[in-house]
């Protein structure tokens, strides 16, 4: 069973910077990022896995970096030059059993989940 607890949401202006952090209760191989936006289907935002290797949805290259810190089991998502589109609930997500996988960023893969916190980006 792993644990999620997600914190760093807020509400920015357009061009702002938030940091997101997820910390884990077991270390995991895949952990990732995920967004929903009201009436969406919830997206991959970001994906990491322990060797380092990082996968990104096109819309947020450049602007957007996963971390993570395997000593504390603690991931992270620095949000920089935030969108109002990049609005939405964001979910941290972890899967022990994920490898070759966690790049795809698929939603149905990954089998933990945290409650999510809340991005508001205004315009």
């Amino acid at each position: 069973q792993v644990q999620l607890v997600e914190s760093g949401g807020g509400s920015v202006q357009a061009g702002g910077s938030l940091r997101l952090s997820c910390a884990a209760s077991v270390y995991t191989n895949c952990m990732g990022w995920f967004r929903q936006a009201p009436g969406k289907e919830r997206e991959g935002v970001a994906t990491i896995r322990s060797d380092g290797s990082a996968s990104y949805a096109d819309s947020v290259k450049g602007r957007f970096t996963i971390s993570k810190d395997n000593a504390k089991n603690t991931l992270y998502l620095e949000m920089n030059g935030l969108k109002p589109e990049d609005t939405a609930m964001y979910y941290c997500a972890a899967d022990p059993s994920l490898w070759f996988a966690c790049g795809r960023r698929s939603p149905e893969s990954f089998g933990y989940w945290g409650q999510g916190t809340q991005v508001t980006v205004s315009s």
